[in-house]
C-alpha cells in the first residue's frame, strides 16, 4: 500500500492536493479536517510563493517528497489526533456511549456532565457579548459601507469574527468534548481589495459564524437558566433538609401549602426532601450532558467547515 502510494503522481495542482486531502481524511471530525487542510494549504502557497519561478505543478511535484503525498499527511494527522489524551472520549470513541450515557449514577462522576454544566452558567454572558458584537459590527458595517473607512472596518470586523469563533471552539472543546478547530482558518491572499471582500463574503464561515454569535444570546438565556434553577432547587433542597434535621431549626416553610409544610416539619419529611434534591442533582446533571451535546452539535454544524 505504501508503495502504491509512493509512486502515485503528485496532484497537479494546491486545489487538487487539498481535495485528496479531504478524502482521505473522510469519516475524521470535520475540525481535524479543517486543521489539516488549513495547515496544508498554508504549507504548500508559503512553497508556491518562494518558488515563483516554477509552475504549481512543479512545486507540488518537489514538495510532495519531503510533506508527504494527501494519504501520509492524512495517516500522521490521525496518529496524531489519537495520540492526544482528553478527560473527554473522542468522537470515535463514545458513538456507543452517548446513545447508551453514562448511567443513572455515573453522570455523578462523568466529567462532561460537569463541563457541560460549567458551560451552561457561562453561556448567558459570552452569548451577551457574542450578541453585541456580532450587531454592532453588522450595524456599523452597514452604516460605513458608504465611506472609504466602511472597507477596512468591514475587513478588521469579519476578523474578529473568526477570532471570537476559535476562541468560542476552544471553549467549546475544553468543556463540551467537541473536537473543534485548532487553529485559526486561512484566507487566501493576493488580489485587490475588492476580490478580498467577495473572498470573504462567499467563504460560508463568515455567515455561519455570525448566525451562532446571534443565536449563543436565547441559547444562553435558556442555558443559564435551568442550570441555574435545577441546580439551586435542588441544593436548597439538600441543604434546607440537612440543616433541619440536624439543628431542628425550622428553616423549611411553605406557609400557603400548609398540609405539605406538616409533612416537611417531620423527619420522615425532611428525609424525602433531601432525597427530592438529591433526584433533582442527577437530573439537572443529566440534562447538561445532554445539552452539551445538543450544542456541541450545533457548534460543531456552525464554527466547522472542512
Amino acid at each position: 500500500m505504501a508503495d502504491v502510494t509512493a509512486a502515485a503522481p503528485a496532484p497537479p495542482s494546491i486545489k487538487a492536493y487539498l481535495d485528496a486531502l479531504k478524502v482521505c481524511l473522510k469519516g475524521q471530525p470535520p475540525a481535524l479536517i479543517q486543521d489539516a487542510l488549513a495547515d496544508a494549504e498554508e504549507y504548500l502557497r508559503a512553497e508556491q510563493a518562494q518558488s515563483p519561478d516554477e509552475t504549481e505543478a512543479q512545486v507540488l511535484a518537489r514538495v510532495v517528497e519531503t510533506y508527504g503525498t494527501p494519504q501520509e499527511v492524512a495517516e500522521e494527522y490521525i496518529a496524531m489526533e489519537d495520540a492526544i489524551k482528553s478527560p473527554f472520549p473522542t468522537r470515535s470513541d463514545e458513538s456507543e456511549a452517548v446513545d447508551k450515557g453514562p448511567g443513572l449514577f455515573g453522570v455523578l462522576v462523568d466529567p462532561r456532565a460537569y463541563g457541560a454544566l460549567i458551560y451552561m452558567l457561562l453561556s448567558l454572558a459570552t452569548g451577551i457579548f457574542y450578541f453585541t458584537w456580532a450587531v454592532t459590527g453588522v450595524s456599523l458595517t452597514l452604516g460605513l459601507a458608504i465611506l472609504i473607512i466602511g472597507i477596512p472596518f468591514a475587513l478588521l470586523f469579519i476578523g474578529s469574527v473568526r477570532v471570537i469563533s476559535w476562541v468560542e471552539g476552544r471553549v467549546v472543546e475544553a468543556l463540551l468534548g467537541v473536537r473543534m478547530p485548532r487553529r485559526l482558518p486561512t484566507q487566501e491572499e493576493g488580489g485587490t481589495m475588492w476580490t478580498r471582500i467577495k473572498r470573504i463574503l462567499a467563504d460560508g464561515r463568515t455567515w455561519s459564524s455570525l448566525i451562532y454569535m446571534v443565536l449563543q444570546l436565547p441559547l444562553g438565556v435558556i442555558y443559564f437558566t435551568l442550570a441555574v434553577v435545577l441546580g439551586v432547587t435542588s441544593g436548597s433542597f439538600i441543604a434546607g433538609g440537612f440543616y433541619e434535621l440536624s439543628t431542628g431549626k425550622n428553616v423549611v416553610r411553605l406557609d400557603n401549602y400548609p398540609e405539605l409544610d406538616a409533612l416537611l416539619s417531620t423527619p420522615h419529611g425532611l428525609v424525602l426532601l433531601v432525597i427530592v434534591g438529591m433526584i433533582g442533582i442527577l437530573f439537572t446533571l443529566h440534562l447538561a450532558r445532554v445539552m452539551g451535546f445538543i450544542h456541541g452539535k450545533i457548534a460543531e454544524a456552525l464554527l466547522v467547515r472542512a
